[in-house]
C-alpha cells in the first residue's frame, strides 16, 4: 500500500504557505495539475491526495519554476523530454543541483532534530 499525502501536507512541506496567515496556498498545486499532465492526483471523497511518485515530480517542478527561475512552458520541455535520463551523469545538471538541495534539506532537518534532542537533554541550571 502506497503512502499518500494530502494537498495541505505537500503545500506545507514545498513552503508553500501564505506569510501573514499561515495557510497552504493549495491553489497552487491546483494550478500546477492543470498545466502539467504528469501530476495526477487521487481524488477520494472531494479529497486531493498524491503518491511518492507525485510528490518526487511537484518537488521537481517546484525546484525548476522557484529556484533555478524556469518557466512553466521550460519546466514542460524538460519534463516531456528524456532529458532527465541523459542528465544523470552531468554534475552540473539541473538534476544533479536538484539532488544537491535536497540532501542539503534533508541534513539540515537531521541538524535541528539532533539540536532540539540536545538541548531538551540539558536541564536548566543556573
Amino acid at each position: 500500500m502506497q503512502k499518500l499525502i494530502t494537498i495541505s501536507n505537500l503545500s506545507r512541506s514545498l513552503n508553500l504557505v501564505d506569510p501573514k496567515n499561515k495557510k497552504p496556498l493549495n491553489y497552487i498545486l491546483r494550478y500546477w495539475e492543470k498545466e502539467f499532465k504528469q501530476i495526477k492526483p487521487k481524488i477520494i471523497n472531494n479529497r486531493r491526495y498524491y503518491t511518492s511518485n507525485q510528490v518526487k515530480i511537484i518537488k521537481l517542478i517546484h525546484f525548476l519554476l522557484k529556484n533555478k527561475g524556469l518557466t512553466i512552458k521550460g519546466v514542460k520541455n524538460i519534463l516531456n523530454s528524456k532529458i532527465n535520463n541523459l542528465d544523470d551523469y552531468d554534475f552540473h545538471s539541473l538534476k544533479a543541483d536538484y539532488n544537491k538541495k535536497n540532501i542539503i534539506d534533508q541534513s539540515n532537518k537531521i541538524l535541528n532534530k539532533i539540536k532540539k534532542i540536545k538541548s531538551y537533554g540539558k536541564k536548566n541550571s543556573y
